[in-house]
């Protein structure tokens, strides 16, 4: 064990840079055989062009014409054995390759054979032929040609290649045989098996991200079953902790973050189900073709059924720039930007390419027409950020018909609440002029009324006016210069505001020719003194998203210097849905005034006791009767998207310029696979809905061979720390090409025969004598493999963030495995206007669940969890990074919650009072091992010199912990 070091350990030299060749080749063949130049030569001489090129070439070396190689003596005809060029890709006398100065990888032997071939052949080369680098891929390019029908070779062909020594059921498995070939062209052998100790080990934290008990440790090492390990791997990926571990990864590539970013960047409440949603997904094995459907039309495929529409948050849980900017030309720039944001991540996340780049001209490298860009562009321009409710049909019914009585009692109680008071107004109206001189109207309404009532989720508000504070002779609509919406909570918001993205609606007067100096937005502008004067009774307030609000505030004129009619009569209401409403406060009881006239009570005297006695009672029975609807059960308001039929053309923007408008583009397929897979094309006013759910058919179409490579690939990286393709989400002329091509098409076609079940790859995967292979490290394969590509010995990796956090948790004792629903939160959250996120000091058990659920804000730094490069989705992360900083062991060595989980780890330990027993727990809680003598020794010495706190600490902080290997 090695204490209080964090950090890398010692994993060998740095990847070996090109080394071209494998084998010492002789010539002088009596016969040599001719290789085809076009299709044997050229492609290899073609890969070093971009160094060894026409123009500024490396060395002095240029590739591109025959009449360089022989006028600069780099090759002889006929004599390999004298030509420089053969000798420099030769092994030296101490059998090293030699070294380029860049990193791309070496030649595979059968590569330096045609070499050494075509020289002994004569060197022919076609005449007038210059060879040129590729600058840009077309339809050709290798990731979008269809899936190859790649079978690996037989063992016994295998054996019949191979020179060495065949290892022991390294034939079984066919993943195991497409790397052993190529093991060998590269002259390696593969690392003997892992021990069963650091097998379990292994395999839980890559399933479950968690560490095995000391229990799971002792049944395996002692089961003795020949199919002990595939039980263990059945075990694993049936625990819920896999779709918990897994999950994460899709979240990563998915940009899964909880509050909006950009300026405000406020946390958003109700992101949580849809983490919930793909840990379930990932536990019951959902073919990834329908968790494709789901994520981009999911409200599609099963209307209301929360179960799948909360699928398409996928679209909508990227950054959202709200602050709300009143320059036209800034919105459209700023809509546009939320496209994009959509595009790309669908487009990386699904099909590995970077369609992004074609925002504002054809992709530079890829065959990615700008045209491509604007045709996702069509298929989203319907989708908005946002909340809505949920809820099944049944659902949907049930609470129908609980309100449906309550409805019609309430608008009967409205009714004969109106006639009562039209009788009242009707005397009122008669007697108006004889008190027109004591007329006087209550200021204190027109400067402003407060409606408070309990907190209430809310997407919609709206003001019904019942009466007005006016002379009853005057016809005037009321007036409101400002109406706000305030948020509940210890720093409450108007977000009415426009500048919050509130929406203010309401029918209004025209002022002679000055169409909308009364319209309904002065209402939510901000400033006072401008009016809304109604033309009908009703305005309407759309919030920018639900909020959770607990008060009103109206005037007409709060200054007092007008004659503003005002609303003395009214009721509130709220909705989430703008369908289902119910009251949350009303003037109804407020008693008859003597100063001023009200209209329906202007004096008191004008109301008989009947009259006032059924009022009183109408309204009783009415408050009741709200209350019943406001009591019922809503539907729950889920950040899944909002979806509106886009009417507008749609067209390309010149340079990425909104203002700039080019072609006219609909929603169809991307042109770059038009070759390998089905196309379609929609009309121009097709359904919003059906855009969306034909992208998604398309993606995982039987024929598109982009998402099953995509896939897959991702799924190896995650089992090896590297994926086949080393950049993950792009697939184009500037990723990098698979190191086992055939491998990665034959793995995707068995995806497809799976039915795109993601468990039965992860177990063809971890049963692979690959994966089960040490990962010890040694020297000789290193030089030639230093990167470790081909997978001569298992990949140790560091722990992620949220593998160590909870690691931590699970040694002390405090893991609360409780799954699902909102996150805690490992920062104070502090809003106004802005969102401000700081780290707790002293985070309580409140915070030790796992941290798949920590509510995960962007740009909110966690300590341990930021440390260790838990990534901020601002974009998509499609592989983690592992650094090393002080900052790193800084946390772990002083922060308060490793040292909290360090003293409950020393207070486990403690139960045993034998320090050797103490010492025994910690190395198979930690490690999942035993102590060695020498480890035990020097263990029980130190506890018994510093104490058992001060053990823990040191353990927790040993690399040991921090790696698997």
């Amino acid at each position: 064990m090695n204490l209080i070091r964090i950090g890398h350990p010692a994993a060998g030299a740095f990847a070996l840079l090109l080394a071209l060749g494998a084998t010492s080749v002789a010539g002088g063949d009596k016969t040599p055989e001719r290789p085809d130049f076009t299709s044997e030569v050229a492609p290899i001489f073609k890969t070093c062009l971009h160094c060894h090129g026409a123009t500024d070439p490396k060395g002095e070396l240029s590739l591109s014409t025959v009449a360089h190689l022989i006028e600069g003596e780099y090759v002889v005809p006929g004599n390999p054995a004298e030509s420089p060029l053969i000798e420099a890709i030769s092994p030296g006398p101490d059998g090293k390759r030699p070294k380029m100065p860049k990193g791309e990888d070496a030649l595979s032997a059968a590569q330096v054979e045609t070499l050494r071939k075509w020289v002994a052949s004569g060197a022919e080369w076609p005449q007038g032929l210059v060879l040129e680098e590729r600058k840009k891929a077309d339809r050709s390019w290798w990731s979008l040609r269809p899936l190859v029908d790649a079978q690996p070779r037989t063992e016994a062909e295998l054996r019949a290649l191979t020179t060495r020594a065949f290892p022991h059921g390294w034939g079984e498995n066919p993943i195991d045989r497409f790397l052993l070939a190529k093991l060998d062209e590269a002259g390696l052998e593969p690392s003997p098996p892992a021990d069963k100790a650091t097998l379990i080990r292994r395999l839980t934290f890559d399933l479950t991200g968690l560490p095995p008990t000391p229990g799971e440790v002792r049944d395996f090492l002692d089961d003795r079953a020949a199919d002990a390990y595939e039980r263990l791997v059945d075990r694993l990926l049936a625990s819920p902790a896999y779709g918990e571990h897994w999950g994460r990864h899709w979240l990563d590539v998915i940009r899964f973050g909880e509050s909006t970013g950009f300026e405000r960047n406020v946390i958003l409440d109700t992101v949580w189900p849809f983490r919930d949603y793909i840990i379930k997904s990932f536990n019951d094995d959902k073919p990834f073709d329908r968790l494709t459907l789901e994520h981009l039309a999911g409200d599609m495929l099963a209307p209301g059924d929360p179960a799948v529409a909360v699928g398409t948050t996928f679209l909508v849980c990227g950054p959202y720039d709200n602050v709300g900017n009143q320059d036209l030309v800034q919105q459209a720039q700023i809509r546009a930007d939320t496209l994009d944001d959509m595009i790309r991540t669908t487009s990386e996340a699904f099909l590995g390419l970077t369609v992004g780049c074609a925002r504002c001209h054809d992709h530079k490298f890829d065959p990615i027409a700008q045209a491509d860009y604007y045709r996702l562009y069509a298929t989203f321009a319907g989708v908005y950020h946002g909340s809505r409710p949920l809820a099944s049909a049944e659902q949907q019914k049930e609470r129908r018909d609980r309100l449906r009585p309550l409805e019609e009692r309430r608008d009967r109680l409205v009714k004969e609440t109106a006639e009562v008071r039209a009788a009242i107004d009707r005397r009122g109206e008669a007697k108006a002029a004889t008190y027109e001189a004591a007329w006087t109207r209550p200021k204190s309404l027109r400067a402003g009324t407060e409606e408070r009532f309990a907190p209430v989720e809310a997407r919609y508000v709206r003001l019904v006016v019942e009466g007005l504070d006016v002379d009853p002779r005057r016809r005037t609509g009321c007036q409101i210069e400002e109406f706000e919406v305030w948020t509940a909570g210890e720093s409450p918001r108007n977000v009415a505001l426009v500048t919050a993205g509130g929406k203010a609606e309401g029918s209004s007067r025209v002022a002679g020719d000055f169409n909308g100096a009364y319209s309904a937005d002065n209402v939510n502008d901000g400033r006072y003194g401008d009016r809304w004067i109604a033309a009908t009774p009703e305005l309407n307030i759309t919030l920018g998203s639900p909020e959770r609000i607990d008060r009103v505030n109206f005037s007409s004129d709060r200054a007092g210097a007008s004659d503003a009619v005002f609303v003395s009569d009214y009721r509130i209401e709220v909705s989430t849905d703008g369908k289902t409403w119910a009251v949350a406060a009303d003037s109804h009881d407020r008693k008859p005034v003597n100063e001023g006239h009200r209209r329906a009570r202007i004096f008191d005297r004008e109301i008989t006791p009947e009259e006032q006695q059924r009022l009183d009672e109408l309204a009783s029975q009415l408050a009741e009767t709200n209350g019943k609807i406001a009591a019922l059960p809503g539907f729950p308001v889920w950040w899944v998207g909002v979806f509106d039929q886009y009417r507008d053309p749609v067209f390309l923007f010149k340079g990425g310029d909104p203002q700039k408008k080019g072609q006219a583009v609909v929603a169809s397929s991307l042109s770059m696979l038009a070759d390998s897979t089905r196309s379609y094309e929609l009309p121009a006013d097709a359904p919003e809905g059906e855009r969306r759910l034909a992208l998604a058919r398309w993606l995982v179409a039987a024929d598109n061979p982009l998402t099953p490579r995509v896939l897959v690939n991702r799924i190896w990286q995650n089992h090896f720390g590297k994926g086949l393709v080393e950049t993950p989400s792009d697939y184009g002329m500037m990723g990098v090409a698979p190191s086992h091509p055939e491998l990665l098409d034959w793995l995707a076609r068995q995806l497809v025969a799976d039915g795109w079940k993601m468990k039965p790859m992860h177990r063809r995967i971890v049963t692979s004598r690959a994966y089960r292979q040490s990962g010890t490290f040694r020297e000789g394969p290193a030089r030639k493999d230093g990167s470790d590509r081909l997978l001569w010995r298992f990949p140790p990796r560091r722990l992620s963030a949220e593998e160590l956090r909870d690691t931590l948790l699970e040694l002390a004792g405090k893991l609360d495995r409780g799954r699902g629903g909102p996150g805690f939160r490992l920062y104070r959250y502090l809003e106004d206007n802005v969102a401000t996120y700081v780290p707790l000091d002293e985070p309580g058990p409140e915070t030790y669940r796992r941290a798949v659920y920590h509510q995960n804000g962007r740009a909110a730094r966690v300590d341990l969890l930021s440390d260790f490069d838990c990534p901020d989705n601002a974009f998509s992360s499609p592989a983690r990074a592992a650094t090393t900083s002080p900052l790193q062991a800084l946390t772990m060595l002083n922060h308060k919650f490793t040292l909290d989980m360090a003293g409950a780890f020393a207070d486990r330990l403690g139960r045993q009072a034998d320090p050797d027993r103490q010492v025994r727990d910690a190395y198979l809680i930690a490690y999942g091992r035993p102590p060695g003598d020498a480890e035990l020794s020097s263990a029980a010495a130190f506890v018994g010199e510093h104490g058992l706190r001060a053990f823990a600490r040191a353990v927790l902080n040993s690399n040991e912990l921090l790696f698997v290997r």
